[in-house]
């Protein structure tokens, strides 16, 4: 059995983006080079949901196999990274903020940060088998919520994507990549099966399926960089020691709060 699987989050595939998105928002012609290297070289893509799957019950992985991920629900998914994966017929998971959808009305919740999916495209989309995921409703620090505001972010973004779609909604991706233990169990009691998280490391059988990490692709990473990723050379380093840096502060962050909400 493989003994670890490259998970790679994207977010937005355009050639111009704004400046919010810019640093990962990859060049159109980019990823199609990417999803070019990954036929050529034997990889077969699987759906977050559907590695997830596998890993739990212990089924039969392709030989490399790869999960493309895409957060949040821009627009460009549509028009820039479908067409592609369509060509190559590669799946993939789209993460969507349910209130940053184009359309989303009186739901409409959060501040995107470009153009968004509207509720047609996400449906359209997922009759052709992409898999339409959950990324919260708002786009909060899911980890800073009260327990009624987290259940809410996260239950209220599956039930409206599974009204749009007609599909289970099995997976999560937490926004900014920030669980805790309280999040993550949170997860778990409305209904999902599995959560994404960052982290910058391969998936491994030994996971915690609602933690699952993944590996960024900026507009800043090359054909050698991605080439690296994909086949397991350790480019994050400086990434981990970041995000560790921060999860210090985040927790301290969260601390001061029980202590002022007991006072």
């Amino acid at each position: 059995m493989t003994n670890s699987i490259p998970i790679l989050m994207y977010h937005s595939v355009a050639l111009e983006p704004p400046e919010a998105t810019r640093r990962l928002a990859v060049v159109p012609g980019h990823f199609e080079n990417q999803i070019a290297y990954l036929v050529k070289n034997g990889y077969t893509g699987l759906t977050f949901s559907d590695l997830v799957d596998r890993l739990r019950t212990g089924a039969p992985l392709p030989e490399r196999p790869v999960v493309l991920t895409f957060d949040d629900g821009y627009a460009d998914f549509a028009t820039e990274a479908w067409p592609t994966l369509r060509r190559h017929n590669f799946p993939a998971t789209v993460f969507v903020t349910t209130g940053w959808v184009a359309d989303a009305g009186t739901e409409a919740a959060g501040d995107p940060l470009d153009a968004m999916m509207n509720w047609a495209q996400v449906a359209g989309l997922s009759d052709a088998g992409i898999e339409m995921a959950a990324h919260s409703h708002s786009h909060p620090q899911l980890d800073q919520l009260s327990d009624d505001a987290l259940r809410h972010e996260l239950g209220h973004s599956k039930a409206l994507l599974e009204d749009v779609t007609g599909a289970p909604v099995r997976s999560l991706a937490y926004p900014y990549g920030y669980s805790s233990t309280r999040v993550r169990l949170a997860a778990r009691s409305v209904g999902y099966r599995c959560a994404a998280s960052v982290r910058n490391l391969r998936a491994t059988t030994s996971e915690d399926f609602f933690a699952v990490p993944r590996l960024t692709i900026r507009r800043s990473t090359d054909m050698a960089t991605f080439a690296d990723v994909v086949s397991g050379v350790d480019v994050f380093r400086r990434d981990r020691l970041l995000t560790a840096g921060y999860a210090c502060v985040r927790g301290a962050r969260r601390a001061a709060r029980r202590v002022l909400g007991s006072a």
